[in-house]
């Protein structure tokens, strides 16, 4: 799994937790909290962009990820991830990345 930038997202007042009414998604080592299309994580004392930083391919993915797919769908930006195995997929050209 590819690690996150360091990327403040500056002037957030919001405090995300459990019941701040966000979408939260388990990645790695801390909560990401969706949140007008992109996702927070806490760091510090301040809320930070959670991206990832590289291309990751998620190789041997047969399953097709959709609206009828069981997994949940987590607005990303210009495209929806699927939670699936502890991690985030998006589709990327003919295959699923890890994000």
């Amino acid at each position: 799994m590819s690690t996150a930038t360091h990327r403040p997202h500056d002037a957030h007042p919001h405090r995300h937790g459990a019941t701040c009414g966000h979408q939260s998604v388990e990645h790695g080592d801390h909560v990401d909290y969706v949140h007008d299309g992109h996702l927070h994580r806490a760091h510090d004392g301040h809320w930070d962009e959670c991206e990832p930083t590289a291309h990751v391919r998620h190789t041997r993915h047969e399953h097709r990820h959709g609206d009828l797919c069981g997994h949940e769908a987590v607005p990303h930006g210009d495209h929806v991830d699927y939670l699936h195995d502890g991690h985030r997929h998006a589709a990327h050209e003919d295959h699923w990345d890890d994000h």
